[in-house]
């Protein structure tokens, strides 16, 4: 079955970026199993403020894959690399239905919260570095429930990262 997938990292503190968006402090020096990962994809979800944000990094790094940029936006036009939608959870359920192979959820904060309230992440793969920012910009935040979650799989490497799997266990009454 097709899943949304949160693949992601996080300072222990549970930082994504740090205030001003940036990212410098995540590690680049291995795979990290990226290359793995971005093979069972075929279509990225990504927040505007994420979109952005990889837009100064240099060349789309995204190439050939689908991808969908939320915006709450009156003026933004698709354009070669991505097709941008005002209504995430509505797209969202739709891709779900199609064929093909899962779904990176990208990022950022406001984005995974939305569609994580909506019971539309399946699995999170959560890289957490090192790493205390003491302030940024939270993986989670709006949470309006608690969900349970089931570890599936973890990984330490010599540097200190720790890479966890998660599946979200079903929606509970």
């Amino acid at each position: 079955m097709k899943e949304v997938v949160l693949f992601i990292a996080t300072s222990l503190d549970g930082y994504i970026a740090d205030e001003d968006g940036g990212v410098d402090w995540l590690f680049t020096d291995g795979d990290y199993g990226y290359n793995e990962f971005i093979d069972s994809v075929d279509t990225l979800l990504i927040g505007r403020k994420t979109y952005d944000q990889i837009l100064t990094f240099g060349s789309w790094p995204y190439k050939g894959e689908k991808c969908y940029v939320f915006t709450r936006s009156k003026t933004t036009k698709s354009d070669n690399n991505v097709l941008f939608s005002k209504e995430p959870v509505k797209l969202t359920d739709k891709l779900l239905e199609g064929g093909g192979k899962n779904i990176w959820l990208v990022g950022g904060s406001d984005i995974i919260s939305l569609l994580f309230n909506n019971a539309l992440i399946h699995r999170i793969v959560l890289s957490v570095h090192p790493i205390v920012l003491g302030k940024g910009i939270p993986l989670f935040k709006n949470i309006n429930k608690i969900t349970e979650l089931q570890l599936v799989k973890s990984h330490t490497y010599e540097n200190g990262l720790v890479q966890l799997q998660y599946s979200l266990l079903p929606k509970q009454k």
